[in-house]
């Protein structure tokens, strides 16, 4: 039985703890921040708060208590928001065994360093992705990390009910890749492999800023030509920041990007969307985020890491940018899209 812990009993984190504990050949234990999420995972085996109606299979425990949760662990999947990530990992630090497969399934970018998610832990356990630390004189060189991460079109409540998904393991690293993809596939999960960390990554991040965007068309009442002008869009921008940070342009093509750019702007279970939505409608950001009763659209602070680190790179991010002065600078919407659309012509290519 392989040992697995997932960190953030999140939708996602227990949807994927669902996929994993329904294959029969993983202990999974599942760690929640909130007190009443382990309660009812453990006398339920419902996550109630976040993933309601969802039967959790008897493979799955959850604790609130990182020791437990991580002692021995094969896999470690982290799927806290991002701006919990670098926080988390130094509590965690000590804990990891040296031998565990880091995973992370976090969509979105810190927003002090710009860093991806991969980055952040690479930077607290001491390591960068794909190479060794260096030990002290006369003493062994500390062991390597495997880190990678997982992306794709994958709402929660769809993964756990079964329906059939596929999404992307990234890593630089074979083992993760191979080892992911055997432990985490079944017949309604299918995992695929791809070495290109930097282009999975954002593309999982910036995606999140576009589907906002398509929240907003959508309460404004745009139409379908809107929308489609803006995935396009929206998809080449993000295409020109992820080759500018080194990421390959045809990952943008698959299922980190287009893949997940068109669930997310398109599906109503997208809460980036639905942020966008009641911003169209003409509701300020501090009650929507009230009113989604302790959930996360990581776009609202992957916007202001994705300015800065475009502005970094010196690529030109025209939706990301009017995303930002929306959500961070009061901006009216109708304004936003009455600027895209009167830029001076352009290229599409």
């Amino acid at each position: 039985m392989s040992e697995i812990a997932i960190i953030g009993a999140g939708a996602w984190g227990t949807g994927l703890a669902i996929v994993l504990g329904r294959k029969g050949t993983h202990r999974v234990r599942l760690w929640a921040h909130e007190t009443d999420v382990c309660e009812s995972i453990t006398q339920k085996k419902v996550n109630e708060r976040f993933l309601p109606g969802r039967e959790i299979p008897s493979a799955v425990s959850a604790t609130n208590d990182l020791a437990t949760t991580l002692a021995n662990v094969q896999i470690l999947v982290s799927v806290m928001p991002s701006q919990h990530c670098r926080e988390l990992f130094i509590r965690m630090r000590p804990l990891i065994p040296n031998h565990t497969l880091i995973v992370s399934a976090t969509k979105g970018l810190e927003e002090g360093s710009l860093q991806r998610m991969t980055e952040v832990i690479a930077d607290v356990l001491d390591d960068r992705v794909g190479t060794a630390a260096p030990g002290r004189p006369g003493e062994p060189s500390s062991p390597q990390r495997c880190i990678g991460a997982l992306s794709g079109p994958s709402f929660a409540l769809e993964v756990a009910r079964g329906d059939p998904t596929a999404i992307t393991i990234a890593s630089q690293n074979e083992t993760l890749l191979q080892t992911v993809q055997q432990e985490f596939s079944d017949p309604a999960f299918r995992v695929y492999r791809n070495p290109d960390v930097v282009g999975v990554e954002l593309g999982g991040a910036l995606k999140n800023i576009i589907a906002i965007a398509a929240g907003i068309c959508d309460g404004l009442g745009l139409g379908h030509n809107s929308i489609a002008a803006l995935i396009t869009r929206g998809l080449a921008e993000m295409t020109r920041l992820v080759v500018a940070c080194g990421g390959r342009a045809e990952t943008m093509a698959g299922l980190a990007g287009l893949g997940d750019l068109v669930l997310t702007c398109t599906g109503g279970l997208s809460r980036n969307r639905s942020v966008g939505v009641e911003l169209g409608r003409g509701c300020k950001l501090p009650e929507i985020v009230a009113g989604m009763h302790g959930m996360v659209a990581e776009g609202i602070f992957t916007t202001t890491a994705a300015v800065g680190l475009a502005r970094a790179r010196r690529v030109e991010m025209p939706i990301t940018e009017q995303m930002h002065a929306i959500l961070h600078e009061g901006k009216s919407p109708r304004e936003a899209i009455h600027e895209l659309m009167t830029r001076s012509g352009k290229s599409e290519h």
